[in-house]
């Protein structure tokens, strides 16, 4: 798997649960620490910041499920931020270095939550704004600020390790897209958005045409590269939010959440026709309102029995959830 990718388990809901658990560890120890200081404006300003956690904690608890990934960069910069003042403010040296450890919430969610260079950089970011602080203070020993980066460090290392190998059960060895695990896992997450806000989610079952004749007659590496060559086109091709599984053998599957049925269908269509040299039947279904995961798919697989009934090569879209509407069909390059 490429360690560049964000990580397959971390998605919206997930991150959203795990940082507003961290933003509340935060402010109850913020609290705790606060409590224990000596009275004067650094007391003061640590009960604020710590407040300030705990209100950040149920805005992301809230909100943050329904939040594109790249939001997420905000909280995770402002916990490092919040940190860095309250290692500052912190009235005494004891305060300061309880502070200070709370930096590594801030190293595991970067380590979860994003692609390797943009984990390193919030890392470097929030390790340079928390050791300065501690250096600037005379009741902290700089060999003691630079004690807590190593242990930030190694942390750091050892959850994205551990991410990493999670990540690897939910993906597709060979093409490196999501495997069935993972597949049903962006289901449930996408259903449960769904049902919260009413949005619009497609799904489409994709599947090679004569797909066993390709490994009869030029061999299983032959055929290898035809799944990773269309892996890599759909990848490029598809939206940021959308999830593409390869299911095994050769069939793949794809959901496109805020996407319509006759949307997904004129997509599905366009990105089959950058593969004239393969054959590609394709269903698509427009998820209906109380309609369950397994719902959504099995009308997808329905479409897509009708388009290889029209010929193969084509996309079909089934409209049952639309009165007086039949599946529709077209070649799948048209």
């Amino acid at each position: 798997m490429d360690k560049t990718v964000a990580p397959a388990v971390a998605s919206p809901r997930v991150m959203a649960n795990v940082l507003s658990v961290f933003y509340l560890a935060g402010g109850v120890a913020g609290l705790l620490g606060a409590s224990g200081a000596a009275d004067g404006a650094g007391r003061a300003v640590l009960f604020a910041l710590a407040i300030t956690a705990l209100l950040a904690a149920a805005v992301v608890g809230w909100f943050g499920p329904r939040w594109p990934r790249d939001l997420f960069h905000l909280p995770v910069a402002l916990a490092a931020g919040l940190i860095s003042i309250a290692v500052l403010a912190a009235p005494d040296g004891p305060t300061a270095i309880l502070a200070a450890a709370l930096i590594t919430l801030v190293s595991v969610d970067a380590c979860y939550f994003f692609q390797l260079p943009l984990a390193v950089t919030h890392l470097a970011v929030a390790l340079t704004l928390v050791t300065a602080a501690l250096f600037a203070r005379d009741d902290v020993d700089p060999r003691t600020a630079l004690g807590v980066d190593v242990i930030v460090f190694a942390l750091a290392y050892v959850a994205r390790a551990l991410v990493l190998r999670a990540s690897g059960a939910s993906r597709d060895p060979l093409t490196g897209l999501h495997n069935r695990l993972g597949f049903d896992e962006a289901l449930d997450e996408l259903m449960t958005g769904v049902a919260r806000t009413g949005g619009q989610l497609s799904a489409a079952l994709l599947d090679l045409d004569h797909f066993k004749q390709i490994n009869d007659t030029a061999g299983h590496q032959a055929g290898d590269r035809m799944l990773c060559t269309v892996a890599d086109v759909w990848r490029a091709e598809l939206p940021a939010d959308a999830v593409l599984a390869r299911h095994g053998g050769d069939e793949f599957s794809l959901l496109l959440p805020g996407v319509g049925g006759d949307e997904a269908l004129v997509l599905v269509r366009r990105v089959s026709a950058l593969h004239p040299g393969v054959g590609l039947s394709c269903g698509v279904a427009e998820h209906r309102a109380g309609e369950t995961g397994s719902q959504l798919m099995r009308r997808a697989d329905r479409a897509l029995y009708a388009a290889k009934d029209g010929g193969r090569g084509r996309a079909a879209l089934d409209e049952e959830h639309e009165p007086g509407r039949t599946t529709s069909q077209q070649p799948a390059g048209s």
